[in-house]
């Protein structure tokens, strides 16, 4: 038990430690290089400008890097890297337990980790392109949408063929079996929960969430003596620790979208490995708030002629009403790890 703690909590401590240490690198390449959006402003999800948003935000996008995301999933490869080759360097007991590099629980969240990264570094370099007055767009959002629908089916694809998964747990009763119709649900699954992301909009808010979400399925996957994942999952605590160090008011760059498609597909992952996906809209509840205050203000918008909120996501409503930026973060952090307590409770409820 106690080596099982130090393999969990020891990774991430160095993750951090890494992350701390590349952060100046990074901080330094993405300003000389001007990484940010070279005219502030955006449209909404249904096509719209967006004044309110605009206004409030006005200036904040322009002169503060994007692509932060690097910093937590760069510090994540490092991390896996390092402890993966430390057995062959030292050869000793420690150093081997110490590896969380495993087929059947790291190998699959670790790939999605980098196509998410990846593409959404492929976005964030496109949104950062322009130039001057020039309003640059980055992919657009049925684009994004399709990637991660092809991910996720792949993804469904291996848990339903490979890892032969097709039950998912249920509090309280056990696994129920949904046979076929797991595929879809992995794929409905990841699709909602990557459309939370857009909760990146204000400074510290994505990291702390994150981290509250990634904590809560360590633990989980601890208790179900999945401690290669528990491990992930805390390593990538630790690199958006080390995010946080340097997202905090004022930043100095922005998770975008190389950080919150990485993140959001992966913790979806992760929640299926551990059967316990039933508990995500918990743990995961101000990414899922944030993705319905969006669906509510397009439908509103088009049945009614009117919004529900000042501007959506929700957390901008609550910036247009007044509140800085640092009471919303704080409070987001409070609900994020209430939640993410209240869903270990139930996921472990037997």
């Amino acid at each position: 038990m106690i080596l099982n703690i130090i393999k969990v909590f020891t990774p991430s401590a160095i993750t951090f430690l890494i992350g701390i240490g590349f952060a100046p690198v990074l901080i330094s390449y993405l300003y000389k290089h001007e990484m940010w959006k070279k005219k502030s402003g955006k449209v909404g999800m249904d096509g719209r400008d967006t004044p309110i948003f605009n206004e409030l935000h006005k200036g904040k996008e322009v002169g503060t890097p994007k692509m932060g995301g690097v910093l937590i999933w760069g510090s994540v490869i490092l991390t896996t890297l390092l402890f993966l080759i430390l057995p062959y360097i030292f050869n000793f007991e420690i150093t081997s337990k110490l590896n969380f590099f495993s087929r059947n629980q790291t190998w699959l969240p670790l790939f999605t980790l980098l196509v998410g990264a990846v593409i959404g570094l492929i976005d964030d370099y496109f949104e950062v392109k322009g130039k001057k007055d020039h309003l640059a767009g980055g992919l657009s959002l049925k684009k994004r949408l399709l990637v991660v629908f092809v991910v996720s089916l792949i993804g469904a694809w291996w848990f339903y063929s490979k890892l032969e998964m097709t039950s998912v747990a249920i509090p309280l009763v056990g696994d129920i079996d949904i046979g076929l119709l797991f595929i879809p649900f992995f794929i409905i699954v990841m699709l909602g929960i990557y459309s939370g992301g857009v909760i990146d909009g204000i400074d510290g808010l994505a990291g702390g969430v994150f981290s509250s979400a990634f904590s809560a399925y360590g633990v989980i996957a601890f208790v179900q003596n999945q401690v290669d994942l528990a491990t992930f999952s805390f390593v990538i605590v630790g690199g958006l620790l080390a995010f946080l160090w340097f997202n905090i008011p004022p930043a100095r760059f922005y998770m975008s979208e190389t950080g919150s498609m990485a993140l959001t597909m992966t913790l979806a992952v992760v929640a299926f490995l551990t059967k316990e996906v039933l508990v995500l809209p918990i743990i995961a509840f101000p990414l899922v708030i944030t993705t319905l205050s969006d669906i509510i203000q397009i439908l509103s918008k088009k049945l009614r002629g009117k919004k529900v909120f000042l501007v959506a996501p929700i957390h901008h409503h609550f910036e247009a009403k007044g509140w800085p930026g640092y009471k919303v973060t704080m409070r987001y952090w409070v609900i994020s790890v209430v939640f993410a307590f209240v869903g270990v409770i139930i996921a472990l409820l037997k």
